[in-house]
């Protein structure tokens, strides 16, 4: 660190020439802002007055051995010092702060002052208690170390205060950090911990999204493209084209249906009726072979059974002439015990039997 003293520079004697008395400095350094011209002339140190224009010619600048440039604006300093903790392997380390500013840029030259870090770090190891306030505390324990060592520089500041001779020096505050391995842990755990509570902050993000999206769509597709309309992610046109395709296609499904339902129940019908004609009609022939049979009454039930319409097959089955003459007496029975039983019955058979005969 070049503070206070910015550079320091030899001269060379400067010799007159026999055409020319007046005689002309030509190796001084260009001197930056804020900062002091110091000659050293002979065993003596001479500041160049201050706000004057530098003067290559003036005598203490010609009769210089040596030239130091001194800054002489306030600066702050940070001064670091180790603490040991109750571990031998870690270490604290306690950054004080100073303000310094140059009040005599002779003295300053006189000592040549290069790094004004080196007298204050020797000042910091002045004070033989400071090790105490971090020796019975663990590296993690950084927090009250820091308390601990506040405190204790600042008393320590006001019964000895820090001086550099051609300086004013002030305490400003002290910071005690943990060990660089420490720091790196801690770091590597923060980043760790942040980086999981970013992830779950996405799973989250995108269950709550899911959550959303499942809920917008139990809504129906029309509250979707409505949503995507919104957002100006989907196009008003495309959707009226492709709402408008579903309905046909939907109304062209229902209609295939409807048609499709209408044919199988025709085509039940016409079969159940023709199952119901066959039925009739074999139940008719087996009939005609007998006499005792009331055959204007079953031609009656079979033509409501076929709607009023008889087809030639049962007309023909449903002849009385025709069911007569198949007819045949049972043996062992009358004619008159026939005509008893039927006008008994009023016209109908009395029993099975009489069908089968």
């Amino acid at each position: 660190m070049n503070y206070p003293v910015i550079a320091e520079h030899i001269l060379t004697t400067v010799q007159g020439t026999w055409w020319s008395r007046r005689r002309r400095r030509e190796d001084v350094p260009p001197l930056p802002p804020g900062a002091a011209y110091v000659f050293r002339v002979g065993g003596n140190y001479r500041t160049f007055p201050e706000g004057m224009v530098f003067d290559p010619s003036h005598p203490d600048v010609l009769d210089a051995s040596s030239v130091s440039l001194v800054d002489t604006r306030a600066r702050l300093v940070d001064v670091d010092r180790p603490l040991p903790s109750m571990s031998e392997a870690d270490n604290f380390t306690m950054r004080a702060s100073f303000t310094c500013q140059v009040t005599d840029p002779t003295v300053i030259a006189r000592q040549g002052i290069i790094d004004v870090t080196v007298p204050l770090r020797a000042y910091l190891m002045g004070d033989s208690d400071l090790p105490r306030v971090s020796a019975g505390h663990r590296v993690e324990e950084v927090n009250a170390v820091r308390t601990e060592a506040s405190h204790r520089m600042t008393a320590y500041s006001a019964i000895v205060p820090p001086r550099v001779a051609g300086m004013s020096v002030e305490f400003v505050s002290a910071e005690v950090r943990a060990s660089d391995d420490l720091r790196d842990w801690e770091q590597k755990l923060r980043d760790e911990r942040r980086s999981w509570e970013l992830q779950r902050g996405q799973r989250d993000f995108e269950t709550e999204d899911a959550r959303r999206i499942a809920e917008l769509l139990s809504q129906g597709s029309d509250h979707v493209d409505a949503f995507g309309i919104a957002r100006k992610e989907m196009d008003v046109t495309e959707v009226a084209a492709r709402i408008h395709r579903i309905t046909d296609e939907e109304s062209t499904r229902r209609h295939t249906a409807e048609t499709s339902e209408r044919a199988h129940a025709q085509a039940r019908e016409t079969a159940e009726a023709q199952i119901r004609r066959d039925m009739l009609l074999t139940l008719l022939r087996q009939m005609g072979g007998s006499e005792y049979v009331d055959y204007h009454q079953v031609l009656e039930q079979v033509l409501r059974e076929t709607g009023g319409q008889a087809t030639p097959g049962i007309a023909a089955a449903a002849d009385p002439a025709y069911m007569v003459e198949a007819g045949q007496a049972r043996p062992g029975r009358t004619a008159a015990d026939r005509d008893g039983a039927r006008g008994a019955q009023g016209g109908f058979v009395t029993d099975e039997d009489d069908l089968v005969d």
